[in-house]
């Protein structure tokens, strides 16, 4: 088994009662792994995944492909005021797209992982705002080697990754107006 400090950054569906999480790690980068009976009431991951969580996450690598079984998650901070305030959550979101946008998958990125930490945290704490996103942005840029002073790093990231997430005009849609 292995064991790495994460965010949840992405929640699909997989079946009726399981879970695919991604997670972005601080000593693997972006993870992705199956919550086997996740939704189900009695699991023992009952509570303890939702987006933007921090926990110590506990999987089985798998040898056949890119995800793993998810066995342990102690949760570190829920940040559970992200999800209760709608420009906050549309601006989290977009940071952790962005992530997966640049960021290769099993890839040890610990600056973007304390970026996309205290992203979430000043969103948390402070008015989602447009700054905030320009701020990541460049701040993303830069930890890449492509921002310069000066320079559209929303222009940067495209022109290195061919292409921003989706999310980013409908973040900036809600945005507008601020900061």
């Amino acid at each position: 088994m292995d064991k790495a400090h994460g965010i949840a950054i992405r929640l699909t569906k997989l079946t009726d009662t399981s879970l695919i999480v991604h997670w972005f790690t601080e000593e693997i980068g972006l993870l992705k792994t199956v919550a086997k009976g996740a939704r189900r009431p009695k699991s023992p991951f009952a509570g303890k995944i939702d987006l933007f969580v921090e926990a110590e996450v506990v999987w089985i690598p798998s040898r056949r492909s890119e995800l793993h079984t998810l066995k342990e998650v102690e949760v570190l901070d829920f940040r559970e005021g992200l999800r209760r305030r709608y420009a906050a959550t549309v601006l989290a979101a977009y940071f952790c797209q962005l992530l997966e946008e640049v960021v290769e998958r099993e890839h040890a990125e610990p600056e973007l992982f304390d970026l996309l930490r205290r992203g979430l945290d000043y969103t948390l704490k402070s008015e989602a705002n447009r700054e905030g996103l320009l701020h990541f942005e460049r701040e993303v840029a830069r930890l890449m080697g492509i921002g310069h002073e000066g320079k559209n790093a929303a222009a940067a990231l495209e022109r290195a990754f061919g292409r921003l997430p989706k999310g980013r005009g409908d973040c900036l849609a809600v945005l507008k107006g601020t900061g």
